[in-house]
This record gives structure tokens, sequence and C-alpha cells, in this order.
């Protein structure tokens, strides 16, 4: 069964890359790709995930933004293009290298790409929120998500994470889940990449 990526509470972590102030009037779709990372991270602590957060260069871009929900998180500076700087390493480590990360954030072709591919060097599972993830320009982020995909990345939504990581309506955490499916995802207009697929 190994290699079908199907997500599990019990060995996964959130990713939450660069949501900063700054890029809010030029990332196509921010406020839904934000929106639906919110709803990722709330799971994640009702389900016990540990979640990263990161921001590039906060200095020039500015702060994570509120309405991700992350106060309280400790969010890591970086310059580089990728997450995995030395300081998210050693998290990983301290979390027993988590073998699935689920991934969202900005942008697709440059941080989430990076990120990505380190990732699946290091053997861990990638499963880009697809819903959750963008660029300034719809072609980059689609190409992206396509290039990523064929580089062995798992493609998903944020509303099938939710309920792949309960799996039954049974789950003692269902109901809490279940609040935040009430509403659709909104819509980050994606359809125009299955053409791409």
């Amino acid at each position: 069964m190994a290699g079908i990526g199907r997500l599990s509470t019990n060995d996964s972590v959130l990713l939450l890359c660069d949501m900063q102030e700054k890029f809010r009037p030029n990332i196509f779709q921010f406020t839904n790709i934000v929106s639906n990372a919110a709803r990722l991270l709330q799971a994640s602590r009702v389900l016990g995930i540990p979640s990263i957060l990161t921001e590039q260069y906060p200095k020039g871009l500015g702060p994570t933004v509120p309405e991700l929900g992350a106060e309280g998180m400790t969010a890591h500076a970086k310059t580089r293009f990728t997450m995995m700087i030395d300081v998210v390493e050693k998290e990983l480590q301290d979390l027993g290298n988590p073998k699935q990360a689920i991934l969202c954030g900005i942008e697709a072709h440059a941080c989430i790409a990076c990120t990505t591919f380190d990732l699946l060097e290091k053997g861990m599972e990638v499963h880009i929120v697809v819903d959750a993830v963008s660029s300034r320009s719809q072609t980059d982020r689609l190409f992206a998500l396509s290039r990523l995909k064929q580089s062995g990345a798992y493609l998903t939504t944020t509303e099938a994470v939710l309920l792949q990581l309960v799996q039954d309506a049974k789950h003692p955490n269902f109901k809490e889940i279940q609040r935040l499916l009430t509403h659709p995802s909104p819509d980050t207009d994606l359809l125009g990449f299955i053409g791409a697929l």
C-alpha cells in the first residue's frame, strides 16, 4: 500500500508558507487561498497535527496576515525559496521526522516548488493543497502544480484533506471538522488546471 498517498494524523505535519501582508495585493486569489489555509490550520489544531510557519524576508514583506489565525506560532524568517531552512529541519527532527507534509501558501512556482523538491528528496510524501496555494500569475500557479505532480507530489484540496484525516463520521473529532466544512471551500479558479493534467 506504500505510495498511494493516504493521509494520516499520526505522521503528518502542516507547512504554512509565506502568507504575508505585502503579498496581499499581488497574489492571485489571495483572500481565498488564506481562507482555505486557515481552515487547514484550525483542523490541524483539532486533530493534533503539528504545524510549521515561515515568512519570506519579513523585514521587507511584512508579517503573516492575521486572518490565517497563526497567532502564537513562531514564524521562521527566511531568505531562501525553500521552507527547509536549518531551524525547520530541526523542528521536523524534533517531531520525529513525519513522513507526510501537507503544504500550502505562496508562491507555487517559487517557495512551494523549492520546498516540495527538498521534501521529496528527503523521502517525504508531499500533499499540495491546490486551493490553498497560489502565485502572482495564474499561469505560474497552474504550470507549477503540473510540474510538481510530475515530480511525485500529490495534489489535493482543503476539503479532501480534512475528510481524509478523519476518515469516519465516528471519529471523535468529526463534529469539529464537520463545522469547518459547513460552507464549501471558496473557488480559487482552478478549473483551468484540468486541461494541464
